[in-house]
């Protein structure tokens, strides 16, 4: 499976925001097929998208903010008079869009890049200089710096890079690198920063004031350079080599937004979604490349290689208590066949009042359709819907008592797959209402009569579920064809198309998905009827996290047929749950993981640079999470760890006896769904 790093989630805008900050160039210029390129953008922002677009000054000042957030988003580079002496921007670059006058952008920027290459010269020379720091002092560094206002003198930017660089030298020597390994590897770092400045070329300026615009409308509208044209096309037909990992930038980092199904990473299970990546390396063994501050389509070309090949990443763990430590996985690259991305089932057993019961489980991690067989005229080609079909006949066969549709970690796909897969639970009917730019609303649904299944049916969902996963769990949900459980829905509900330009292409969102019931799936998602802890903190993944994100918003409902009421079970269900999970060790876990990081980002928006001050933070932090790791192994039987580190570095089980976190959603899932059996097994 191909590394798909520019698909969902404004990866590609975030990928020109990491180039911005990481390169440079001397004077560029415009070229003409980038002036007539720029009109093309207007025009498809004012006539094409779906929002109500107008392009003036109002929308000029909320663009150049844009541009000063992909140019310098820390405050970090630009002082306040540089911004002030560009201030004209502020209400032209409406007309510089539409007229192609591009010239003021790109000397903005080429100022931005004389302050970089500056900036950067300055470390390298302050390590060449020798770091002598002195960490016993009550100095703290703040980590995020978008709110504060900008600097007015290069003294003051100074104090601010002095801390930053005393804070890379004391995390390196918190992971127990020596002070010549230390300043080797900080030099590198911004050498090769530097090295990248100087290589940019005036298509990056290009693709970073395409970047400020698109971005202001919503977080999916990107231009595609016509090399990130090819790349994409490459990309959706999945024939490209790597980890199967879905990227975005975050600052400097690149990090993980979502795991392919089936690819090398979802199977090895080393990576996580949130997980920032700081240096990659080739081989079981050898050099490491830092890419801290390196532009995304750099670190994909890393990333990326033959079959077979291991690929080393050094990573922050998500749910690091603090970033000097990291730690290396290895990941085979390989490619993803349809087969495994298939729908597979499993039953679980369930003891209740000396009898056994019988849940049928279906996974379900993308939709899917061979579209070639099917275009074809292929009889038995397969789909998610057809290989669905066939685990519940067999289910049935097994004479289970409900059907758990696991939808977690899917990112959706073929839109007329989640109709047909409604179909298989309704007896005809709408699924999904779609509303284009003029306001045309088109109705979606299944048109065979009869269902397959008509037994207890639960949708088990997570904050990865998005896109055809939310139309299924909402269409289940509305016709109150069964209980969605688990967290709520990742909120993407906008539908995109690729446009020709003549230089490149635009991705433009020209459409948005609604419910049955007439609420949109875009921003809020789906909430569940009942919610389990978080596996994935809601802060950092989703679409109510992107900027300018699409608002939630309501149609007309349309008119279907209810097939049950869950609702009136619902008190009962949740009373049954908490009652069981107040005992169950993994949930208990969750609940408690879930709240500890809550608390841990609110607190962390500074870091001291005092050593002992900050092992000690950093201590108090870990222990808290050991202690609950451990309180969580003791109720299971298992061995506690005598070390945080630990619980970062075991490889996740697999094995129900092991009772990982997420099994135990499964578990739980089938137990409720049998609650509801049992209760509306009279009606």
């Amino acid at each position: 499976m191909s590394l798909i790093a520019a698909t969902r989630c404004c990866a590609l805008v975030a990928s020109l925001l990491v180039a911005l900050s990481t390169s440079a160039f001397a004077g560029p210029s415009p070229t003409d097929a980038q002036r007539q390129a720029a009109t093309e953008v207007a025009e498809s922002l004012r006539y094409g998208h779906y929002a109500d677009i107008t392009l003036d000054d109002a929308w000029s000042r909320r663009a150049f903010e844009q541009l000063l957030d992909v140019m310098d988003s820390q405050r970090a580079y630009l002082l306040k008079d540089d911004i002030e002496d560009f201030s004209d921007l502020r209400t032209t670059l409406d007309d510089a869009l539409y007229e192609g006058e591009l010239e003021r952008v790109y000397e903005f920027y080429s100022h931005y890049q004389d302050r970089l290459e500056s900036r950067l010269e300055w470390l390298i020379d302050q390590i060449d200089a020798g770091l002598a720091f002195d960490y016993t002092g009550n100095e703290r560094l703040m980590l995020e710096r978008e709110e504060m206002a900008w600097e007015r003198s290069q003294k003051a930017l100074d104090a601010v890079w002095e801390r930053r660089l005393k804070n890379a030298a004391l995390s390196l020597e918190l992971s127990d690198q020596t002070p010549e390994a230390i300043q080797e590897t900080l030099r590198e770092r911004y050498a090769g920063q530097l090295s990248r400045v100087r290589q940019t070329n005036a298509e990056d300026v290009f693709g970073l004031f395409m970047a400020a615009v698109t971005s202001t409308v919503d977080p999916h509208t990107e231009y595609l350079s016509p090399r990130q044209g090819e790349s994409f096309d490459i990309q959706m037909k999945l024939s490209l080599e790597g980890i199967g990992a879905l990227l975005q930038s975050e600052g400097e980092y690149v990090k993980v937004s979502s795991l392919v199904a089936g690819g090398p990473a979802d199977k090895s299970g080393v990576l996580q979604p949130a997980d920032r990546i700081v240096a990659v390396g080739q081989g079981e063994e050898g050099e490491m490349t830092n890419v801290v501050g390196m532009r995304l389509d750099e670190v994909v070309d890393l990333i990326r290689g033959p079959k077979g090949s291991t690929v080393r990443l050094d990573i922050i763990p998500a749910k690091a208590v603090d970033v000097t430590r990291s730690r290396t996985v290895k990941i085979v690259r390989d490619t993803v066949e349809l087969e495994d991305q298939a729908a597979s089932s499993e039953i679980v057993t369930l003891e209740r009042d000396g009898g056994e019961h019988r849940i049928g489980i279906i996974e379900i991690p993308t939709f899917y359709v061979d579209f070639d067989a099917w275009q074809a005229g292929e009889e038995d080609y397969r789909s998610t819907t057809r290989d669905v079909a066939k685990e519940i006949e067999r289910l049935k066969g097994e004479g289970v008592e409900g059907i758990v549709l696991d939808l977690r970690n899917d990112g959706g796909g073929a839109l007329q797959e989640a109709n047909s897969l409604i179909g298989l639970f309704i007896d005809r009917g709408p699924t999904v209402q779609v509303r284009d730019a003029e306001g045309r609303i088109s109705l979606y649904g299944d048109t065979d009569s009869g269902s397959l299944y008509e037994g207890p049916l639960a949708v088990l969902v997570n904050r990865l579920s998005a896109s055809a996963s939310e139309i299924v769990a909402g269409a289940i949900q509305d016709y109150g064809r069964g209980l969605v459980l688990g967290n709520r829905t990742f909120g993407k509900g906008t539908v995109q198309t690729l446009n020709e330009l003549n230089h490149g292409q635009i991705k433009l969102t020209r459409a948005k998905f609604y419910r049955i019931s007439g609420e949109s799936t875009q921003h809020r998602g789906v909430y569940p009827d009942l919610e389990f802890p978080n596996l994935v903190d809601p802060e950092l993944i989703g679409e109510s996290t992107l900027e300018n994100a699409l608002p939630w918003d309501t149609v007309r409902s349309v008119q279907y047929r209810r097939y049950g009421n869950p609702d009136r079970y619902l008190d009962t269900l949740r009373g049954k749950h908490e009652e069981r999970v107040s005992e169950d060790a993994n949930f208990t876990y969750l609940k408690r993981q879930a709240s500890l990081t809550k608390q841990l980002r609110e607190q962390q928006t500074t870091i001291s640079l005092n050593r002992e001050q900050r092992k000690r933070e950093m201590e108090a932090q870990e222990r808290e999470q050991l202690a609950l790791e451990n309180r969580r192994r003791r109720a299971l039987g298992l061995e506690p760890l005598d070390d945080w580190i630990d619980a970062r570095e075991e490889e996740p089980g697999d094995s129900e006896e092991e009772a990982p976190v997420d099994r135990a959603q499964i578990i739980e899932g089938a137990q409720i769904l049998l609650d509801y059996a049992l209760l509306t097994r009279n009606d």
